[in-house]
C-alpha cells in the first residue's frame, strides 16, 4: 500500500512536471522581443528597436536578439558610432551646443523656463553656471540623460553600443543611416522659441518620464510594442513640429536605404531607437505598406 501511494505520488509529480514544462514552452512560444524580421524581394532584414540606455540587468540579451545579430553580416544604426565617438565629432557637438558668451541661457529663454532649469539642476546637484553657456536643446538633452543615469541606466550599456562593439570585434561591416552632423542639425536648426519649448516640455515631463522608465524598459524587454508605443509616442505626437522633425522626416529618409538592403546577398541588422519602428509613421508600417512581410520575433 505504501509503495502504491508512493508510486501514485511520483506519478502525480511527473504529471505536474510535464504540465509545467508544457506551460513554460507555450509561454516561451508566445513571448516576443523588440525585434522584427522583414522579408520581401528575395531579401531579409532584421529590425531591432533600441533603448539607448540600459542597465546590466538586461544582459545577456534574449537569444532571439543575439540570433538576429549572428545571422546578419551588416549592422546599420542611426549613425555610425565610430563617428559619434571620434573626439573631433564630440568637440563639434559640444561647440554647436554652446551659446555666444554675450547671450547666456537666462537671456534667451523666459524666466519661467529658466526657473525650471534652476530647480532641476539643484535637484541633480549641478552648478547652474555650467549650463548657462549651453543652448536650450543641449540643456534638454543633458538633463534628460542625467535623469536616466540617476535611475541606473547607462549609454555604455545601450543596445546600440552593445551591437556596435560586437560587430567591431567580429569584423562585421557597420554603417549609419545619417551623419552626426545631420543629427545635430535636427536640434540645432530649430528656432530659439522651438528650442525653449523643447526644454520646457522636457523638464515638465521628467517626473512622469522617470515614472515611465521602468515601464518602458520592461515593456521593451517583453516585446510589448503597443505599450512602448504609448509611452514613447503618446506625448511626442502632441508636438507636431518635433514629431515631424525628429521622427517622421528621418523615417522617410531611411526608407529607401532600408529597401536597398533587401537586394544584398547577406542579411542586415538595423538597430534604431524604438520610437522609429512604431506607430502609423513608423518604419514597420512603412515597410508593410510597401508590401514587405514584417513579423515580430
Amino acid at each position: 500500500m505504501k509503495m502504491m501511494k508512493a508510486w501514485r505520488g511520483a506519478s502525480a509529480l511527473r504529471s505536474l512536471a510535464i504540465a509545467i514544462v508544457v506551460l513554460v514552452a507555450a509561454s516561451a512560444a508566445e513571448a516576443k522581443t523588440f525585434a522584427w524580421r522583414a522579408t520581401g524581394k528575395g531579401g531579409v532584414v532584421y529590425l531591432v528597436g533600441s533603448v539607448h540606455l540600459l542597465s546590466k540587468d538586461f544582459y545577456p540579451l534574449n537569444p532571439a536578439l543575439e540570433a538576429a545579430y549572428k545571422d546578419a553580416d551588416l549592422l546599420v544604426e542611426e549613425v555610425d558610432l565610430a563617428e559619434m565617438l571620434d573626439p573631433t565629432s564630440q568637440m563639434g557637438f559640444l561647440t554647436r551646443g554652446m551659446l555666444p558668451s554675450e547671450t547666456p541661457l537666462d537671456k534667451v529663454i523666459s524666466a519661467a523656463t529658466y526657473g525650471l532649469v534652476v530647480r532641476r539642476t539643484a535637484d541633480l546637484g549641478l552648478p547652474i553656471e555650467a549650463l548657462k553657456i549651453l543652448k536650450p536643446w543641449m540643456v534638454a538633452l543633458m538633463l534628460t540623460q542625467m535623469e536616466w543615469q540617476k535611475a541606473g541606466f547607462d549609454a555604455e550599456l545601450g543596445l546600440d553600443k552593445h551591437f556596435y562593439d560586437q560587430a567591431k570585434a567580429d569584423g562585421k561591416t557597420v554603417q549609419g543611416f545619417e551623419t552626426a552632423e545631420y543629427q545635430i542639425s535636427r536640434l540645432d536648426g530649430m528656432t530659439m522659441d522651438q528650442q525653449e519649448h523643447l526644454l520646457a516640455e522636457s523638464l515638465k515631463d521628467l517626473d512622469a518620464e522617470r515614472a515611465n522608465m521602468t515601464k518602458l524598459v520592461e515593456g521593451w524587454r517583453a516585446g510589448d510594442a503597443p505599450g512602448v508605443e504609448r509611452i514613447v509616442l503618446g506625448e511626442l505626437k502632441q508636438e507636431p513640429v518635433l514629431y515631424q522633425r525628429l521622427l517622421v522626416e528621418r523615417n522617410k529618409n531611411w526608407l529607401p536605404k532600408i529597401e536597398a538592403l533587401f537586394a544584398r546577398h547577406g542579411h542586415a541588422l538595423i538597430v534604431v531607437g524604438a520610437a522609429h519602428l512604431l506607430g502609423p509613421d513608423g518604419i514597420i508600417a512603412m515597410l508593410r505598406a510597401k508590401g514587405y512581410t514584417v513579423e515580430q520575433q
